[in-house]
């Protein structure tokens, strides 16, 4: 049997002002054919998992096309428009095919296709025929829609965040089509949508409000006739229709049993709905909890989210941080032409730079300070262990260590966005975290898998930006209407 496998995975947040084009693909991953299987096998990523799933199962992969981006702004049209074209090129060239894994992000945006990962699902749904089986994943940061779910037989998201499991997920959407290939199940799905957009600061799958409600879905998945039971938290920062929470079941053959199964989680998961709600902190409430504070305390700069596609070069932390003159503390800014100075500079050279704040309007004014560049590098490290994401192999760009004259503040600059998923971000220069009393990681949740290797307390920071963790400062268009928390009065569901 031969099984063919998709990637096309770009968290899109439409507040960013800037688009996602190829150049950015092309820059982070775009491969087709054997170079798929080449670069996947060994990640801890859903297609790593397909691989392995499919070999188990001793099912040949045909690798099709996988392309990722770093969350940035909506897909520009044309590039959309390549990529799916590219994409069934491939896939027509592969045919034919016994069943195809599939692996959408789910929150994917494209200039003219607000549903972009129901768009390309759909036509590959229609290149493959009614009777080829399409099995995925799909990150739980979603925004499922109806179309996603027409066309595919089973959507499986990862039951973490941060998110370590997603090779697990991958083998076991493989093992689920493997067997749906032998004919030992015949999957149904069912969504459940209720009118809720959970808080991406109270996303954290191993602490409450979200704990029991994934004990709850466990206990689902453990029913007869079930075949796999997933809570879509969705991403808050894509205006589209499509926007919140949701539920997926997957049963054998009993559509009527998903469907019942995917009324009862998205009940349990309306009743929560004020325990998502969570307490922001403003930068200086958080600098007075943070000197209080057991160190290292990790200071979450929401607001600057890079992996929810913002700039990376928020300053409000920062400053706060350097005129307070509180340290020794750590912050990363993505700030290309600091880099050059620093670099035209040299080691141990002292210069004047204005830092960060250089994208938009909404992240602060550059922050001006003295500094000492401490060490140059080109940029690239490696990350050994499972950690957000999936990927282990990390390159921002030609970077400079700068330290201000007092030293109380170490600044990382870099020449490109990097989010903060690994401490060899900072171990692999040199840099060791357990030496600073604060650490910025612009980040919510995901920074957690590496940073609690070091931090002993974690303050999240309700900074401003295209990801602030307060939804309703945000200007939304298109989402459906009412919706908790915006129309907390006036919503109703019943499923």
């Amino acid at each position: 049997m031969r099984v063919g496998i998709i990637a096309l995975l770009q968290e899109s947040n439409t507040f960013v002002s800037k688009q996602t084009r190829l150049a950015d693909f092309e820059a982070d991953v775009l491969l087709t054919g054997d170079a798929v299987l080449d670069y996947f096998r060994d990640k801890e990523h859903e297609v790593g998992g397909f691989i392995a799933g499919l070999e188990a199962a001793g099912i040949e992969a045909v690798p099709v096309i996988a392309a990722r981006a770093l969350p940035f702004g909506t897909i520009q049209d044309g590039t959309f428009r390549e990529l799916t074209r590219r994409l069934l090129e491939e896939l027509r060239k592969a045919l034919p095919l016994d069943g195809l894994l599939v692996a959408p992000h789910g929150a994917t945006v494209a200039e003219n296709h607000p549903d972009a990962d129901g768009y390309w699902l759909t036509q590959a749904r229609v290149a493959v025929g009614l009777d080829v089986p399409i099995i995925g994943t799909m990150d739980p940061h979603a925004n499922l829609s109806p179309a996603m779910v027409a066309a595919t037989d089973a959507l499986l998201a990862y039951e973490t965040n941060p998110h370590l499991d997603q090779r697990a997920r991958g083998e076991a959407a493989a093992k689920l089509l493997a067997r749906t290939l032998r004919g030992e199940v015949r999957p149904r799905q069912a969504a459940a949508f209720p009118p809720l957009a959970i808080n991406i600061q109270s996303q954290n799958t191993a602490a409450e409000p979200l704990l029991s409600l994934y004990r709850k879905a466990s206990e689902v998945k453990t029913r007869p006739g079930v075949l796999d039971a997933s809570l879509v938290l969705g991403f808050p920062y894509a205006d589209v229709r499509e926007m919140g929470s949701s539920v997926l079941v997957v049963t054998d053959g009993d559509e009527g049993l998903a469907r019942k199964a995917a009324n009862e989680l998205a009940a349990r998961m309306w009743e929560r709905r004020a325990a998502f709600e969570p307490e922001f902190l403003s930068v200086e409430s958080a600098i007075t909890r943070a000197l209080a504070a057991e160190p290292p305390v990790c200071l979450l700069d929401m607001g600057d989210n890079v992996g929810g596609g913002s700039p990376g070069d928020s300053t409000f932390l920062a400053r706060a941080l350097h005129e307070g003159g509180h340290g020794p503390a750590f912050v990363c800014l993505q700030d290309a032409d600091a880099v050059r100075q620093a670099h035209t500079t040299g080691t141990g050279g002292r210069l004047t730079l204005q830092v960060g704040g250089k994208t938009d309007s909404l992240h602060g004014e550059p922050l001006e300070l003295v500094a000492t560049v401490i060490s140059l590098h080109e940029g690239k490290f490696h990350e050994p262990q499972a950690r957000h994401g999936g990927f282990g192999e990390f390159d921002q760009g030609a970077t400079a260590i700068v330290e201000t004259a007092t030293g109380a503040l170490t600044l990382m600059l870099t020449s490109r966005r990097m989010a903060p998923f690994s401490l060899a971000q900072l171990t692999a220069f040199d840099l060791e975290p357990g030496a600073f009393r604060f650490l910025v990681a612009k980040g919510v949740i995901a920074p957690l898998a590496a940073y609690r290797e070091v931090c002993r307390t974690f303050l999240h920071v309700n900074t401003p930006g295209v990801t602030c963790a307060d939804m309703k400062q945000l200007k939304y268009r298109h989402r459906r209407r009412p919706m908790y928390p915006f129309e907390s009065t006036d919503t109703v569901y019943t499923p």
